[in-house]
């Protein structure tokens, strides 16, 4: 075999490993919590609601909570992605670490300090720290 046949193979189970192998296009839902995300870590390609005027972005946390959190950067290690979210107005920010756990079931764990907030009744409380989500069939 030619070199140039080994380095076109080699380039394609790259190519393969990168997009097949990483399950980093979804949209999630935490039923308990009520909370979405929906997230493109391979691409800039979604309309954050209320954000539209920014352009495309990698995703965003929404549902019942206070506000949407839009994905302003991440980074994908092995089996897990960290991701950073800030709110609607840009002046809060959480990080949080997204795994699968199985073939249609992911967690978000909120690292560090929870920001994220919710409304109940007249005041905000700050929603549970791990969110176990499932694939969104909508």
């Amino acid at each position: 075999m030619h070199l140039r046949h080994l380095f076109a193979l080699f380039v394609l189970f790259v190519c393969y490993n990168t997009y097949a192998g990483n399950p980093w296009k979804l949209s999630l839902k935490d039923p308990k919590e009520k909370v979405t995300l929906i997230i493109d870590l391979h691409e800039e390609c979604i309309e954050v609601p209320g954000m539209e005027m920014f352009g495309p972005m990698s995703g965003y946390l929404g549902g019942n909570i206070y506000g949407v959190w839009a994905v302003t950067s991440f980074k994908i290690a092995k089996d897990k992605a960290i991701l950073r979210l800030s709110n609607d107005l840009g002046s809060e920010t959480q990080e949080a670490e997204l795994s699968q756990t199985s073939d249609s079931t992911y967690m978000l764990k909120l690292i560090g300090s929870t920001v994220i907030k919710r409304a109940e009744g007249r005041k905000l409380h700050k929603i549970t720290p791990t969110l176990n989500m499932v694939r969104n069939r909508d």
